[in-house]
């Protein structure tokens, strides 16, 4: 033991102003450096005591947790934490340690008076990380779920995975100051870290819901109780957060890994979106193996559509605002042969499960195959894409492959890029967009004013034409300076050389509105619905709109 804790001396004392040797129960067994400076008392008399007397309220359930963790970890990196001596609470200390392979049972401990910063958001490339808890977000823990039930089912290993919830979580961290909300947020973190496969198998699904892998077996009432008894230690109430878990039982037999990730996505997305304190999570862990069978079932049922292109394109007429002269067509799935019926259910469910840059490949194939046997009606169209496949590499090859075949095609085809908040990297994005450009086709980007980011995605993203999103239109119509405002949005598009498309234009009072503020093109129900022959809005168009 004496070699150990020189060595331990030895080392830290390099970074460490504090040095600390804890067994198993947490009592301390060694305690050096500036303690008299830092907690009014010397080390010695720390010598026995129960550590987590000398750690801030807030702090206990997180360095506990990260204890606990050192186990299936081995050590601690540079956490920020409080001690609570003689003096009052210390600033804000780096606290690291670790434990030896020979002497698992004791606990080395360094700690310095320097703000540091929490282990959080310091991800490895290409994996994202929740800033605030460190833990894996979105397709990331998805991803990493389905590979450790995996592993754990190919090993014969048990593994879990279990979804929690902190009902009312939200509203209770907007109430503490941004040094607790720090530290509240990492407590969670590190307790379900802790508790996971490998100390790294934990994820944050959406506002106070989280999910986590774990070794079959684990006590879930208290992974509860310290989880709420984290949240007490912010409340002056006591009361605290109460969480709720559920183990959820997924049948991995006879489905691939790919499938069953994308299952998952759609199934934890399901579990995000749940609101209010009405649901229980363990009536959602109870059903999720069916929600995952469903979503497995509804991939092959659309990957089939897709393959075997089976979907038909409507379209849908861009006028002239002042002559009421098509411009373009945007071209617009739908599924089943029903023209009447929104595809946004199953666009969503390809956009949520990944399969989304599979089908804008597909259309974008339909849209060029319908312009080549129309080609000499030197009919416009735009094909849609979705931000999730803008950068796609995949995506990316196949569509210049495809235009690189037909080199006319950029006098007849125009791409809009949709769901533009699901653009992750804009400066990629941006080279996506020009890329394009170059080749001479004109790009559109959707949705503009539906989001406070529609500035900077405009600032970044060198585009030829806006289209503005149908409530920005309606709302501009019914604010009390929505006219004004949509008048300046239209004369900055004028002036940066972007023309702009109003989309939703259903009434003839919407026309006259868009027009008067400097919109030049439009497009809605008030000029048809679409339709599979887009010769048709010609024939059926009121031409006393544009009288």
């Amino acid at each position: 033991m004496n070699a150990a804790r020189e060595r331990f001396v030895a080392f830290a004392f390099c970074w460490a102003d504090i040095l600390i040797e804890l067994d198993s129960s947490y009592k301390v067994l060694f305690a050096a450096g500036a303690t008299n400076a830092l907690l009014g008392m010397d080390a010695t008399g720390l010598i026995g005591q129960d550590f987590m007397a000398t750690v801030s309220p807030k702090d206990r359930v997180l360095v506990d947790q990260l204890l606990h963790m050192t186990s299936k970890r081995g050590r601690i990196d540079n956490v920020t934490i409080r001690l609570k001596g003689t003096k009052g609470l210390t600033a804000p200390m780096s606290f690291a340690g670790y434990m030896l392979p020979d002497l698992k049972d004791h606990f080395f401990l360094a700690l310095r008076t320097r703000v540091h910063i929490n282990e959080k958001g310091q991800a490895e490339e290409g994996v994202s990380r929740d800033k605030g808890s460190g833990l894996l977000e979105g397709d990331a823990f998805s991803e990493m779920a389905v590979k450790k039930l995996k592993d754990a089912k190919g090993t014969g290993a048990a593994a879990e995975m279990t979804l929690v919830s902190l009902p009312g979580f939200e509203s209770f961290y907007e109430s503490l100051s941004e040094e607790e909300q720090d530290v509240l947020l990492n407590t969670v973190g590190t307790t379900l870290r802790a508790n996971s496969i490998g100390g790294d198998s934990a994820g944050a699904i959406g506002d106070g819901k989280f999910g986590i892998v774990h070794e079959s077996g684990l006590d879930v009432a208290a992974l509860e109780a310290k989880l709420s008894e984290a949240t007490k230690a912010f409340d002056p109430t006591g009361k605290g957060v109460a969480a709720q878990a559920g183990t959820v039982d997924v049948d991995l037999d006879g489905v691939n890994e790919d499938d069953l990730a994308k299952g998952l996505v759609y199934t934890i997305n399901h579990f995000k979106e749940q609101v209010g304190d009405k649901f229980n999570v363990k009536d959602i862990a109870d059903n999720m193996n069916n929600l995952v069978q469903e979503a497995v079932q509804s991939l092959n049922s659309f990957r089939s559509i897709v393959e075997g292109n089976d979907f038909q394109v409507a379209f849908h007429p861009i006028l002239d605002v002042r002559t009421g002269a098509v411009h373009h067509y945007e071209a617009l799935v739908r599924f089943n042969g029903n023209f009447e019926e929104s595809p946004y259910k199953h666009i969503t469910f390809a956009e949520e499960t990944g399969l989304i840059t599979e089908f804008d490949i597909a259309m974008a194939r339909k849209c060029v195959e319908w312009l080549r046997k129309n080609r000499s009606d030197k009919v416009s169209i735009a094909v849609n894409i979705s931000g999730m496949s803008v950068g796609n590499e995949k995506y990316e090859k196949e569509l210049h492959a495809m235009l690189d075949a037909d080199t006319w095609l950029s006098n007849f085809l125009v791409f809009e890029i949709t769901e533009s908040a699901r653009v992750a990297d804009l400066k990629q994005a941006n080279d996506f967009v020009q890329a394009l450009r170059k080749k001479g086709f004109h790009v559109c980007l959707d949705d503009f004013g539906a989001g406070a980011a529609s500035f900077q995605y405009l600032s970044v993203l060198e585009v030829d034409v806006v289209k503005l999103d149908g409530s920005a239109i309606k709302n501009a119509q019914s604010a009390p300076n929505g006219r004004a405002f949509l008048k300046a949005l239209a004369t900055l598009c004028k002036t940066m050389e972007v023309e702009t498309i109003a989309e939703m234009v259903d009434s003839k009072e919407a026309l006259e509105f868009v027009r008067d503020c400097g919109v030049e093109y439009v497009q809605g129900f008030l000029f048809g619905k679409p339709d599979p022959d887009p010769w048709s809005f010609i024939k059926k168009l009121d031409r006393k709109l544009f009288a």
